[in-house]
């Protein structure tokens, strides 16, 4: 039973915004992953959720209904899409590849950077470290494949007693074409071994130093726009953003423009939700500026509610750090985030974390499915039921184990 189902229906109509990470693939799936999910945890938890075609114009999205505890609630869902700069950015050859993890592991170390996230969580630092090592591996086994290539020439040519510059030669070039045939097999087959997926991801955040790129920027003024244009709907009872992984710190920077430009005196709630967060691996940078100054501001803002959601059983988020606090901006009158634990460990049945514990990937969108556990945090309650998100969580406590130092070198913010 919900503990809040005895508090009064404050949502009957709600709009979520939902920014996913860095992420090729159609929004489609994210339809077809809550549809799947939501059904699995409203049998679970004892709801009603089902799903039809948007009613809104703009973007992809799809409608759910639901009704939980006696209370019916309506809500549209679009996904705020950026997947087309995504796959341009992984567009880059196998040479081209190799550069960005020299230019990134160069920009990381030499600013300092990843010395200081080893000291928050070493899951997602061991996570940029994977594709870096399994490219080098990679790379070492087509050269060693290019030697042994080189060398089965090298006997034929010796026992055919041919001799010449020539014979060697032509062994060489058949090795490195074997080489870069391995290397090419290895790309192709990245869907299994996620090491150039990863290795564009971390190269387009580190690409500028932690400045947010112009094409990225336009992007995220058409989504603000599209969330203004919702807060104008009276008819509304909330807004809700939900930023997953690097989601969340496009969202930051989306809502902390939208506040400063103003919003509408008669509107929705507006909420913010950040899921498997991984702010510091851009907050981090020296560029970065305009981050750590949204950061600094929404953390501020009594316009807004701001939940971040994490676990330390999600290696590729930064579990429990508080992204304000750690990139050393936190002022001195900070309401937000409210920081929490989706505690992967006692929401999921042991034989379910078990199923779970070693699919790292999965883990990190687990936060988007079912819990046959569940706690306090669940997604399509909050997405798709009856309170606001503010009331959700009006209550809750803040995790004790949280990260909420500041340790990021860098702190300078823009002019405000």
């Amino acid at each position: 039973m919900d503990q809040t189902s005895s508090k009064p229906q404050q949502v009957r109509r709600r709009r979520v915004f939902y920014i996913p990470g860095y992420d090729p693939i159609h929004p489609r799936r994210y339809r077809e992953l809550y549809r799947k999910e939501g059904a699995a945890q409203a049998k679970i938890s004892g709801y009603s959720l089902t799903l039809s075609p948007k009613r809104t114009k703009g973007p992809y999205g799809w409608h759910a209904a639901a009704e939980m505890d006696g209370q019916r609630t309506g809500v549209d869902i679009e996904v705020l899409v950026w997947s087309d700069i995504v796959r341009g950015s992984m567009e880059a050859t196998i040479p081209g590849t190799y550069w960005q993890l020299l230019r990134t592991a160069w920009i990381y170390i030499s600013t300092g950077a990843l010395r200081r996230l080893m000291r928050l969580r070493k899951g997602p630092v061991i996570a940029a470290l994977y594709p870096v090592g399994m490219l080098l591996l990679q790379a070492l086994l087509a050269l060693l494949l290019a030697w042994g290539v080189a060398n089965v020439f090298a006997i034929l040519d010796a026992l055919a007693s041919l001799g010449g510059p020539l014979a060697a030669l032509i062994g060489w070039a058949a090795g490195l074409g074997a080489g870069y045939a391995l290397l090419r097999w290895f790309k192709k087959r990245d869907g299994k071994f996620f090491a150039y997926y990863l290795m564009h991801d971390y190269a387009h955040s580190a690409a500028s130093r932690g400045a947010i790129p112009p094409d990225m920027e336009a992007r995220m003024r058409q989504f603000r726009s599209l969330i203004r244009e919702a807060l104008d709907d009276q008819g509304l009872d909330e807004v809700l953003v939900v930023g997953h992984s690097s989601g969340a710190h496009l969202g930051v920077s989306v809502l902390a423009d939208l506040l400063r430009n103003g919003l509408p005196p008669e509107r929705p709630a507006l909420g913010f939700l950040t899921l498997g967060q991984v702010v510091p691996m851009v907050s981090f940078l020296p560029k970065a500026k305009r981050l750590r100054t949204d950061l600094k501001y929404l953390s501020q803002s009594y316009e807004i509610t701001w939940i971040d959601v994490t676990a330390p059983g999600d290696g590729c988020a930064f579990a429990l750090c508080d992204p304000v606090a750690v990139s050393g901006v936190a002022p001195e009158g900070k309401r937000w985030p409210l920081v929490f634990s989706a505690a992967f460990t006692q929401t999921l049945s042991p034989e379910r974390w078990q199923q779970l514990r070693w699919r790292f990937f999965r883990l990190h969108f687990q936060y988007l499915c079912a819990f046959d556990r569940p706690g306090d945090y669940d997604y399509f309650r909050i997405t798709a039921g009856p309170l606001t998100l503010a009331e959700r969580y009006r209550d809750r406590k803040p995790s004790q184990s949280r990260i909420d130092v500041p340790v990021s070198k860098f702190t300078s913010v823009a002019a405000e």
